[in-house]
């Protein structure tokens, strides 16, 4: 497995890392622990979750649970700001709240840092300087030895970048976005400014849900028990018809050159600057292997081309 700085930082990640959302909800412990093993076994050493993963809690019980020994030799990435309580309380990224939510997960996760603790989301309540300061306290403390954001605007993203350097504080080493070849939305401003701040992106849905690992077919019957089959709202969001022809033809794409659809996905992010890993969820075994192969097509300019012009298609 392909080890790749994150940003400009000295932190090293596998360049396919595992997103640990199934944890705690679609999966139990017995799964999570296949899950888990599977990746280990093949040198994804990035684990990407939340506190807010598994109904609050259950994903890093879980991987607290799991862990064990190999937690020496991964990176353990976990999230804070999405609310935490239904009464509003437990959420955003005031310095009071940093400061319980890093002890809540590392008691969850059983561990005495995190790797990589990453703002889930923009809070329009708190000033950022308060954000950066509180992280960079719980940095300065030995609990946290990278920080990072997610779900950012570019504009806020900026603004941190910018007040961390300005106040002597550490600063965001990534962050983590949408990306994938029917949603490049982030292409328009957070890309660009990933580029020039020197920051590692860390793409989430790499594969739409699945739409991109071509199991499903327009006009077939849907695949029993999986994601865009059980979860309307993502079947709302993913299977338009705009995004059924784009698939169909990276499909063809693929599969011509002996390929498939899901190397293509994953690969073509690799290929995106500044992509540090692709985040990907996995339920099984066997779908951890796959997205661990799927990484080792080097695409050539020529390829990136025709893809970009397909991907970029009405």
């Amino acid at each position: 497995m392909e080890l790749r700085n994150l940003g400009k930082s000295g932190l090293r990640v596998s360049a396919i890392g595992l997103g640990c959302n199934n944890f705690g909800g679609r999966l139990d412990l017995q799964a999570t622990r296949a899950v888990v093993h599977a990746a280990f076994d093949k040198g994804i050493t990035l684990f990407d979750t939340a506190d807010v993963y598994g109904e609050r809690g259950g994903s890093e019980d879980l991987l607290g649970e799991v862990l064990g020994t190999m937690r020496k030799d991964i990176v353990l990435a976990t999230k804070f700001a999405m609310p935490m309580s239904d009464d509003g309380t437990k959420q955003g990224a005031s310095r009071r709240y940093i400061v319980a939510a890093v002890e809540a997960s590392l008691r969850r996760l059983k561990t005495d840092y995190i790797d990589l603790y990453q703002q889930h989301r923009h809070d329009q309540l708190t000033p950022i300087d308060e954000t950066l300061r509180a992280l960079d306290d719980v940095i300065r403390a030995g609990k946290v030895r990278y920080v990072g954001c997610s779900n950012f605007p570019a504009w806020a993203m900026v603004e941190a970048q910018w007040t961390a350097k300005s106040d002597g504080l550490n600063p965001f080493v990534s962050c983590q976005d949408e990306y994938s070849l029917v949603v490049r939305d982030a292409e328009k401003d957070m890309v660009p400014a990933a580029r020039a701040y020197g920051m590692g992106l860390l793409p989430y849905f790499p594969l739409a849900s699945g739409l991109l690992t071509g199991k499903y077919r327009r006009n077939a019957s849907m695949p029993a028990g999986a994601r865009l089959t059980q979860t309307q709202r993502l079947a709302d969001r993913y299977l338009s018809d705009r995004n059924w022809q784009i698939s169909e033809k990276l499909i063809d794409f693929a599969e011509t050159r002996g390929h498939s659809a899901l190397e293509l996905a994953v690969s073509w992010l690799l290929s995106q600057k500044p992509v540090a890993s692709v985040i990907a969820g996995a339920t099984k075994p066997e779908q951890v292997v796959q997205n661990a192969a799927a990484g080792n097509w080097v695409l050539t300019p020529t390829e990136l081309t025709e893809v970009d012009a397909i991907t970029r298609s009405p």
